[in-house]
């Protein structure tokens, strides 16, 4: 058989132009990328190399044995041969394996094979990923296993799964992916900061899913892949991606026919019933919350351990660093990608004694409403490379409508950080957080567009995560709902809430850092009544914090709102009018009575104090009582 015609990918975080891999050609591994096809007749060339390893070489020179170990045909390498050994290892007998693939060979995987793929008018590829369109935590599960059972917070959050279930659904993800003629692999890792970074290799159907991932994960340098060979000090995580194929729902701890299961001591997950890719990526992100607060040791105090962050991050030019938290939908994408900043990251980062990392090589915007006016940096990054999921288009001009919902209102786009203008690549900074900000939003209407918090607040809201639900970030959400998510992000903690809030107030009192609330939702109203907060004057508040506006205010120009005991301004900051920043007024403003918002602040500070119950014997008196008070 003749090895398939492939295109090699650049080396580093940059795609290059890489070399031609031509079948009958010998050339010098340094002149081809890590990435190529791999078929049968490499299996058989892996086994030869094994052999070579093994024999004794005796009178052979190094340049020797690595010619011998390039054979006749392609460069399948040493590092292919270990791809395929990993894989003969896990019984995956696919006849093609697309490694580590540029973008222009899995545009034309997707292209032939995936149905609803196409090349849009700006160069992106846009695909469907299936019946699911958005996240099922309903359907997440943790194995019990005795290493780390007494380290999981347990419950709606993290579902027990016993270790037989998941080998069922394990073998049946082998089986179907076994079916396919191709299978696509990705190498990256998730973390920049070498000391911290999980080595995690995707295995997939679809070449979709492969792009996404190579968006998603840190790229690897070529000498960085013998991290993932057999015998490296870590063993890559592996995620079986078998989402085209339903579990079994027979299975014991299977509820629907998707399953996303994980293993930590057997370093797998496995997914099933679902195409949905932010599946393997917050699946990275469980899998980070789970190790980082074990790094450096377990038994470190609180401010030297690696605290995992549901947070977007930027840097000023005079290394200000600020860490916005907030679940899907709050605006952390949005906000961090600011033009007057580099962007660390957008998502997910790591805050460890050294500084602070992004855990991700790539950003996940939501899509819906886009426009250059308002989101110059992401709209511009939907170019080649980049990965739009279930948006709606012009079949004759290939034109993408960012306003039509018609399959979803989760649109969304993967792209790699190089494509922001002012990443910071690599995407780590020494510097320690100057300002935290949590962003919310508010489908009561009830919170202020930014409010000042006192460090017991801090902790108070960090536990509490307030936000709205945003149609379409889950199956079955259609209009905001509220929502408490611990940390600002429940469904991915695996430690108790409480873990993460210890360390983080450790670390803000070593460093010391102000926060601010700010409320991206509704203003004058509820849903339904009043208007979300326009990204005009948000972008314009948290320019504040960042130039010293906020700062220079007085304190006699600040005053505490009744029932939150949140500081609000008495003044109007920037072009942002004074009515808008005091709940109250904006109510009244819009035709709404005092009582009336009175009577939805109370309502919503009782939910705050039914939720903060679960978390109240934990916490000291000092942050129970700075809740509001209903």
């Amino acid at each position: 058989m003749t090895p398939k015609t492939v295109l090699s990918r650049g080396l580093g975080a940059h795609i290059g132009r890489g070399a031609l891999l031509q079948a009958g050609r010998s050339l010098p591994c340094a002149a081809s990328r890590y990435g190529s096809t791999l078929t049968r007749q490499d299996k058989v060339k892996a086994t030869l190399m094994e052999q070579l390893r093994t024999a004794e070489l005796q009178g052979w020179s190094v340049a020797e044995i690595k010619e011998k170990m390039m054979m006749d045909e392609g460069c399948v390498g040493t590092h292919g041969a270990e791809v395929v050994q990993d894989l003969n290892a896990l019984h995956l007998t696919a006849e093609e394996i697309y490694y580590n693939s540029p973008a222009g060979v899995l545009y034309e995987q997707a292209l032939k094979h995936e149905a609803g793929s196409a090349i849009v008018s700006t160069g992106a590829l846009a695909v469907k990923s299936g019946k699911k369109m958005g996240r099922s935590p309903l359907d997440k599960r943790v194995v019990f296993e005795e290493s780390s059972a007494d380290d999981v917070w347990w419950g709606k959050i993290n579902m027990k799964l016993e270790m037989n279930s998941f080998l069922t659904n394990r073998e049946r993800a082998v089986d179907y992916l076994n079916t396919r003629e191709r299978l696509y692999v990705v190498d990256g890792f998730g973390g920049w900061e070498k000391e911290y970074r999980e080595p995690v290799r995707v295995i997939t159907s679809r070449a979709y899913h492969a792009l996404f991932m190579q968006n998603m994960l840190v790229p690897p340098t070529q000498d960085e892949l013998k991290e993932f060979e057999a015998g490296a000090a870590k063993k890559p995580f592996v995620i079986l991606n078998a989402g085209v194929f339903p579990c079994n729902r027979q299975t014991a701890g299977m509820t629907s026919s998707t399953s996303v299961s994980v293993s930590f001591s057997r370093r797998e997950m496995v997914i099933l019933g679902t195409q949905y890719a932010g599946e393997m990526k917050k699946g990275v992100f469980t899998i980070m919350n789970y190790l980082m607060p074990l790094r450096p040791k377990r038994d470190l105090p609180p401010a030297e351990r690696a605290l995992p962050l549901h947070a977007s991050a930027n840097i000023g030019p005079n290394d200000d660093v600020s860490i916005f938290f907030g679940l899907s939908g709050t605006g952390k994408t949005t906000l961090s990608a600011d033009p007057k900043r580099d962007l660390i990251g957008d998502d997910e980062h790591v805050w460890h004694k050294g500084g602070v990392f992004n855990i991700e090589g790539g950003c996940y915007a939501k899509c819906i409403g886009l426009k250059r006016e308002t989101e110059p940096e992401i709209y511009d990054a939907i170019r080649f490379g980049a990965v739009l999921e279930n948006v709606v288009y012009n079949e004759d001009t290939y034109e993408v409508d960012y306003d039509d919902t018609s399959l979803t209102e989760n649109t969304r786009v993967s792209y790699p950080l190089q494509f922001i203008q002012n990443a910071r690549i690599p995407a780590k900074t020494e510097h320690h957080p100057s300002q935290i900000i949590f962003l919310t939003c508010d489908a009561f209407g009830v919170l202020p567009p930014i409010s000042k918090l006192t460090s017991e607040q801090v902790m108070y809201h960090f536990i509490a995560g307030y936000t709205a639900k945003v149609a379409g970030t889950e199956v079955g959400i259609k209009e905001p709902e509220a929502t408490f998510s611990a940390c600002f992000g429940a469904p991915f903690l695996v430690w108790h809430p409480y873990v993460y809030a210890e360390m983080l107030a450790a670390k803000l009192e070593e460093h010391g850092a102000p926060a601010y609330l700010v409320n991206t939702g509704w203003v004058g109203g509820p849903y339904g009544t009043g208007s979300r907060c326009s990204l005009k004057y948000t972008r314009q508040l948290i320019d504040s914090i960042h130039d010293g506006t906020l700062a220079k205010i007085p304190e006699s120009d600040w005053e505490e709102m009744p029932i939150f005991g949140l500081k609000i301004p008495k003044v109007g900051i920037k072009d942002v009018p004074k009515e808008l920043l005091r709940p109250v007024d904006s109510w009244v403003k819009n035709g709404k009575t005092e009582q009336e918002f009175e009577k939805s602040a109370k309502h919503l500070a009782g939910l705050f104090q039914k939720n903060f119950k679960e978390f109240a014997d934990r916490c000291s008196p000092s942050v129970v009582e700075a809740g509001p008070k209903a």
